[in-house]
């Protein structure tokens, strides 16, 4: 009975997490956490939750393809490229506790203000590359330290007024090729638990239903209603790393 409530649990923490994900296009380890960090530990979860996010990610590069902006991403790419291998290193060596806390802060705060404001730029300026590259490094730094990576290019595209599809096509290359680079790194140096594969089996279907159901969403909400739950997510995360 215990083993099946906590593949029960960890089956909806995957559902949820994809369904979150493929609306808003990032946030799965978030939102799955929440679920997952109860029935597996945290060297169990993150690698699974890794393995999940990029199965949400791929598909919905495929099925979103045509509003994906590869070159436009390249910049933020090339930087959290770099910024992924100093955060692997930092989180075997030193305790990143309180580096998550006021990272939560931050998260929850930014989120909470913006709820309030109007959906208007608040950066007016010409696309920068090296401005992108410095969002890019710092969301790959903070990827590694928190399972995150998308969490810092949403809110500069959120800051910079974008509509759904341009920063969807701008952030989801990137945030899948974070975890696709993390989940490599971990593999090579032979990180991953036993159990994983398991798991990820069992929780396929929640996964798949899940993104599904996210992406087609996607498709349905407003710019307004997409702003919104953007923001939502943000606080909720920025909430689940103070806990």
């Amino acid at each position: 009975m215990a083993d099946l409530i906590s593949y029960g649990l960890l089956c909806f923490g995957v559902f949820v997490g994809a369904f979150v994900s493929g609306l808003a296009g990032f946030a799965f380890s978030a939102v799955a956490g929440v679920f997952v960090l109860h029935v597996r530990t945290p060297t169990e979860a993150v690698p699974l939750m890794m393995a999940c996010s990029i199965v949400v990610q791929g598909a919905s590069l495929a099925v979103l393809r045509n509003r994906m902006t590869w070159q436009g991403s390249l910049a933020f790419v090339v930087g959290g490229v770099l910024g992924i291998p100093p955060a692997l290193y930092l989180l075997q060596r030193v305790e990143t506790r309180i580096f998550r806390t006021g990272f939560g802060v931050f998260l929850a705060a930014y989120a909470a203000y913006m709820l309030f404001r109007p959906a208007v730029a608040l950066v007016r300026q010409a696309q920068s590359r090296r401005r992108d590259a410095m969002v890019g490094f710092a969301g790959g730094f903070i990827g590694g330290l928190t399972a995150m990576p998308g969490a810092l290019p949403t809110i500069w595209c959120d800051l910079r007024g974008l509509p759904k599809n341009q920063q969807r096509g701008l952030v989801q290359p990137f945030i899948a090729t974070m975890q696709l680079l993390a989940l490599l790194l971990m593999m090579s140096r032979r990180t991953l638990p036993t159990g994983m594969l398991n798991d990820f089996i069992i929780s396929l279907p929640a996964l798949l239903a899940g993104t599904v159901a996210g992406i087609v969403m996607f498709g349905r909400v407003n710019e307004t209603a997409f702003r919104r739950v953007v923001l939502i997510i943000l606080l909720i995360a920025g909430l689940g790393l103070l806990v």
